[in-house]
């Protein structure tokens, strides 16, 4: 992220943005595939991917058109961490050390910050930035057949990626010691990674199609205003049961009175699929955000109101 983005421009389509090393295309309505491509080289990451990733977020975080995120790779990989062919940026003399940002980081902030989930669809194995990417996804499906680790400390780096701060928040810090200290590589389904694969899958093919079925289902039925709510509720949550109670209670109190609890309610009375229509922009709650925002760079905002209709 960059100081003062410019505003963002939402294309009418995704498949005309400029990208380099990713792919983007909408599946269904509400729906967008985001493919890391770089098969030949195991889709390992490099800075074009970054700046593509960052491109493509900024887009989906104020296009209301998307509702769900499915981010996968092309190939038998998801992506074999950063590219070694090319090797580790440093600071310079003319840096100071403070000042870098790793690239792996400005994904994930990116992705973190989106108010869209990213349903991570792993079909192959990740290892490094691979892995600690996805962290801030809201569901990650592994395939059994895969290799996944965080193998750092293997080759004489450390975490990156915001990964100490996701890592031991999803699966504690006595499982992300294991993995960080051995630095080897594991199935999805090994109990070292607790519950970071929400599912994993015994067909790598079959990965992406529950991917995009899990995001269909959350496009069809869920509020994206109340989904987005509750992961900063738990993301930002202010730290003791008391304040947690008095924050809840004050978003709540406004989500009832929001026209997605209404509408929420018919459909369910109704036997219907809801029909949601609340944004951040014009139904957040009066006190949101209710955290203090770190400056690593503003969210970019769009420059024109988003298209209507389906992508």
């Amino acid at each position: 992220m960059i100081p003062n983005p410019p505003p963002v421009v939402i294309p009418d389509s995704y498949e005309r943005v400029p990208l380099k090393a990713v792919k983007a295309a909408p599946h269904s309505p509400g729906v967008i595939v985001v493919t890391l491509n770089r098969p030949n080289k195991q889709n390992a990451f490099t800075l074009d991917m970054m700046e593509d990733l960052e491109t493509l977020y900024a887009m989906f975080d104020v296009d209301e058109r998307v509702k769900v995120v499915v981010l996968t790779g092309a190939g038998r990989t998801f992506c074999a961490g950063a590219d070694l062919e090319i090797g580790f940026s440093a600071a310079n003399e003319v840096k100071r050390v403070m000042d870098e940002r790793d690239s792996g980081g400005r994904v994930a902030l990116a992705i973190y910050r989106c108010r869209k989930p990213t349903i991570a669809a792993m079909q192959g194995s990740a290892v490094g930035l691979g892995m600690t990417i996805t962290l801030p996804a809201a569901i990650r499906i592994g395939f059994e057949g895969g290799k996944y680790g965080f193998v750092f400390a293997r080759r004489g780096i450390t975490m990156e990626s915001c990964s100490s701060f996701f890592l031991p928040r999803l699966i504690g810090y006595s499982s992300a010691m294991y993995l960080l200290s051995t630095g080897d590589t594991y199935p999805p389904n090994s109990p070292h990674f607790g519950h970071l694969f929400q599912e994993t899958l015994p067909e790598a093919s079959a990965v992406l199609p529950r991917a995009l079925e899990l995001a269909k289902n959350i496009v069809q039925n869920v509020s994206p205003l109340a989904s987005y709510m509750n992961k900063c509720l738990m993301w930002h949550n202010p730290g003791s049961a008391e304040s947690a109670h008095l924050l809840d209670s004050a978003v709540l109190f406004h989500m009832f009175q929001a026209r997605d609890q209404q509408e929420g309610v018919s459909a369910f009375m109704e036997k219907r699929r809801p029909q949601f229509q609340a944004t951040v922009e014009d139904d957040a709650p009066p006190n949101f955000p209710w955290w203090y925002e770190i400056d690593t760079g503003r969210r970019p905002l769009a420059a024109v109101p988003p298209p209507k209709g389906k992508l």
